[in-house]
């Protein structure tokens, strides 16, 4: 959750209380938002509402536990790409975004072009994926691995949030 600087100025301190709530409980009720952001429900509503439309708040998903699924390799890709036009990117990104295993994808300013997250069940299976799928990745030169030890911090883990109130 980005910190309150960081919120948009057009939003006052209800509507960053929703926020900061649902950030931690995306299933608790309005009446439960509303006792504690400090406003009634039909209010509280009213912003939910507002603040979906608007944008601010993309959807709701469960988190699931990807040790308790088996899914606890963890490993960062970093992707070099021959060609960084437009054309060669576009086809990167659309063809990354058809391999399940892969997380996340950013493209960065550095020494490498992407950064892959990527979750498998172990590492035989990782290589595969690296192999197979993202080593034939449109314009892929050469990929570089690091693999998680411990995830010490993860914003969407149910496990790292404080449950106490």
């Amino acid at each position: 959750m980005p910190t309150e600087q960081h919120i948009g100025s057009d939003l006052d301190q209800f509507d960053r209380r929703i926020l900061e709530a649902l950030a931690e409980d995306g299933r608790m009720s309005i009446t439960d938002l509303a006792k504690r952001v400090g406003l009634s429900n039909t209010p509280c509503q009213l912003r939910l509402r507002r603040l979906l439309a608007e944008g601010y708040i993309e959807g709701f998903k469960a988190v699931l536990n990807p040790v308790r699924m088996g899914l606890d390799h963890v490993a960062f890709a970093e992707v070099k790409l021959t060609n960084t036009h437009e054309d060669a990117l576009r086809a990167f990104n659309e063809a990354v975004k058809k391999i399940p295993e892969v997380e996340e994808c950013h493209m960065i300013a550095g020494r490498f072009d992407y950064l892959l997250k990527i979750r498998t069940r172990d590492i035989r299976r990782y290589r595969h994926v690296l192999g197979e799928r993202i080593s034939e990745l449109p314009f892929v030169a050469s990929t570089s691995t690091n693999v998680a030890m411990e995830t010490v911090k993860d914003t969407w883990s149910a496990s790292s949030r404080n449950t106490s109130r």
